[in-house]
């Protein structure tokens, strides 16, 4: 690498319309903004990031996100994942890096981003975070993904099941981590996934990051103590409102 060259990170969101559970998802409001809004002004607070883009196939996610003055890019709708809608705005950009913040996370924290954009500076071509699980958390949850990983950092295997299986109960420590899915990759490595066919597992969970594993690339998990608190359902949006009319400050 060339001295003085930068590496620069941008965070692509992508965002679709037609959530089965909740459609429209990224324009439901949010103490009085969209919640793409939010997910973009946490993303732009990133220390180290050279921009943030929206990647939709919808025009009215592209209207507010224009409306609200952040930058936007129209992708196809045939896109079988966000990394695949990543990847098609990635084309349209210069930056070395991309980490990706799906679209219903209004409460990511700047810093689970930074940390992630760490591990690319670093040398991961392909990484993501983790969590260790929570005191009475419900590890049978489906919506909540789990991941094992090996000495070296490294994804094993993902799962909507409790991973691992403790045969002789839970022992202390934390051995459960929770995946908290933001994802980030050097431009060859977003390329080379959004290439590669989906695999059985991926279609199995439905868990997009399955695919790199199934065709043995390497991802570097990163914990941190982070807790993401994504919108899936409606017990989430309606816990999300509460969080945010408690504590004001995450609206600044």
């Amino acid at each position: 690498m060339p001295a003085g060259f930068e590496l620069k990170i941008a965070v692509v969101i992508p965002a679709r319309y037609d959530s089965q559970r909740l459609p429209g998802k990224p324009l439901l409001d949010l103490g009085g903004r969209p919640m793409i809004q939010h997910v973009v002004e946490r993303c732009q607070r990133a220390r180290g990031i050279s921009r943030v883009v929206v990647a939709t196939d919808d025009r009215r996610i592209a209207q507010a996100v224009e409306g609200f003055g952040a930058a936007v890019e129209m992708t196809s709708p045939d896109c079988r994942s966000g990394t695949d809608r990543v990847a098609e705005a990635a084309q349209r950009m210069e930056e070395t890096l991309f980490i990706n913040v799906q679209g219903d996370e209004p409460l990511i924290e700047p810093g689970a981003i930074e940390e992630l954009g760490q591990a690319l500076r670093n040398g991961a071509p392909l990484a993501t975070l983790c969590r260790p699980a929570q005191e009475g958390e419900d590890l049978a949850n489906p919506d909540t993904a789990k991941v094992v990983i090996d000495e070296r950092g490294d994804a094993l295997y993902f799962s909507r099941a409790p991973i691992p299986h403790f045969r002789d109960g839970r022992p202390p420590g934390a051995l459960t981590f929770v995946h908290v899915g933001i994802y980030g990759y050097t431009r060859a490595t977003l390329f080379q996934l959004a290439d590669l066919p989906q695999g059985r597992l991926e279609r199995a969970e439905k868990l997009e990051q399955l695919r790199a594993l199934e065709h043995g690339l390497k991802m570097r998990v990163v914990p941190t103590p982070y807790v993401s608190v994504g919108v899936d359902t409606a017990e989430d949006l309606a816990r999300v409102r509460e969080l945010l009319s408690v504590d004001q400050r995450v609206l600044h």
